[in-house]
């Protein structure tokens, strides 16, 4: 799962160098950010051209609301300096959500989940996904009102129909679930099918651990990933996440894809006539290709790894390990039964396989959290190569993030994002976007 880190302003940059007492690490992070937002605008651009295809097929079945096309999303820089208040931009997509009938329950926490991802810098999902969900909600490829159902259960695992629900709505009931379970018994595995797009995988790992617990969580998506020695795409992104509290307040929170990279970034490299990287991405007859366009037509990601030769069957093996525990297990769609990933496709349900699971880690050796501290600060205090680049751990990127939107008092999005903003705004007939 690609994480996208916002593009903070002089003054966040200012206060976030003060919090951390470097400098160049912050200089660092803001060139970062600037290529990140530049592969984000090319996001928004693929996603424009994909829901004008999808507004010629998909029905509607919302009188307030038709399928969108906002064409405002062309590649520019982050130029604009307007801030959105974290609530505001909270407020906004309760605002889109119920605006499509959504019960404000499953608005808020389809909102809170996108606006975590937007703090904490995963622009990928968090608004950047608002128009899609809308899409899918208008044309009743998504259930904005469905509840979960438990299926079958054990006193340790759930199965859970997610009935084409929302994806924060069925994965924060199945994670919840887990919790209770791990409590009661020391672990909760849940399985769920007939689920959507659920966001940020680590969104989850964070929810269990609030609670004292571990947490993990696994989803399959469409399909992207070409297997190790195969020409066509079987095997989505396939995200998964872990997380681990410490204490002190301190955590290990591991997100991940398991591709190589996000379609996104090939996208880039062919807007910029630049050359892709060995390891991305293959041709159609399943070489390794630096064309960027034949790379992006061409629709197959490498596997975290890349070739063979760089180990990328391990990137294929955690895919296909993830698809196992979620759809498989769950009995969703699965490899390439899953709906392709464009807004064409989205007028039939996704049916994503996910998994949850917490643990009690008191079940087994004393002083978790302590000896996580210690763990961390191991890794954290290793010799750097680049003395100047300190060693980061996962999740600490993150806390940079949220650090730099506190100091700047706002979220800072791309000028072609707050366009699409202001489309939704007006289409849904809801109020605008206002700044700090």
């Amino acid at each position: 799962m690609t994480s996208l880190t916002l593009c903070c302003s002089r003054r966040a940059i200012a206060a976030n160098a003060y919090v951390n007492g470097n400098w160049r690490f912050i200089q660092t992070l803001q060139r970062r950010q600037q290529l990140q937002q530049q592969q984000q605008c090319g996001r928004h651009c693929a996603a424009a051209t994909a829901t004008a295809a999808a507004t010629t097929t998909a029905p509607k079945t919302n009188a307030n609301i038709g399928a969108f096309t906002i064409s405002t999303r062309n590649m520019s820089s982050c130029s604009s300096q307007q801030l959105v208040a974290v609530d505001e931009s909270r407020r906004f997509m309760i605002d889109c959500f119920m605006a499509v009938k959504v019960p404000e329950e499953n608005a808020r926490a389809q909102a809170d989940l996108l606006v975590a991802a937007d703090y904490r810098g995963h622009f990928s999902h968090g608004m950047n996904r608002l128009e899609m969900y809308i899409n899918d909600l208008a044309i009743n490829s998504t259930n904005g009102a469905a509840e979960p159902q438990v299926l079958k259960e054990t006193p340790a695992t759930a199965w859970v129909d997610g009935c084409n629900g929302l994806g924060a709505v069925v994965g924060n009931y199945c994670m919840d679930l887990a919790i209770k379970k791990a409590k009661t018994v020391g672990v909760g595995w849940v399985c769920a099918k007939g689920s959507n797009h659920y966001g940020m995988a680590g969104w989850y790992a964070m929810r269990a651990m609030k609670q004292g617990l571990v947490g993990m969580s696994m989803t399959n998506t469409s399909p992207l990933m070409a297997p190790t020695g195969a020409k066509e795409a079987a095997l989505g992104t396939n995200p998964l996440s872990l997380g681990a509290p410490a204490s002190n307040s301190d955590q290990f929170l591991l997100d991940m894809a398991t591709t190589a990279v996000a379609v996104g970034k090939i996208e880039i490299q062919n807007r910029k006539g630049a050359p892709l990287p060995d390891g991305w991405a293959q041709d159609p007859n399943g070489n390794v290709t630096n064309d960027a366009k034949l790379g992006f037509a061409t629709g197959c990601l490498m596997p975290l790894g890349g070739s063979e030769l760089t180990s990328g069957y391990k990137g294929y093996g955690l895919g296909a390990m993830v698809d196992i525990l979620s759809g498989v297990m769950a009995g969703a769609k699965y490899s390439t039964q899953v709906r392709k990933w464009t807004h064409a496709g989205a007028n039939s349900a996704a049916d994503l396989g996910q998994v949850f699971i917490a643990v009690d880690p008191n079940c087994f050796a004393p002083e978790f959290e302590e000896r996580m501290t210690d763990f961390n600060s191991r890794l954290r205090n290793t010799t750097p190569t680049d003395p100047k680049k300190p060693v980061l751990l996962a999740g600490d990127k993150e806390k940079n993030n949220m650090k730099a939107v506190d100091a700047a008092g706002g979220i800072q999005y791309l000028e072609n994002q707050l366009k699409t903003c202001a489309a939704l705004a007006e289409k849904l007939k809801i109020k605008p976007l206002s700044f700090n």
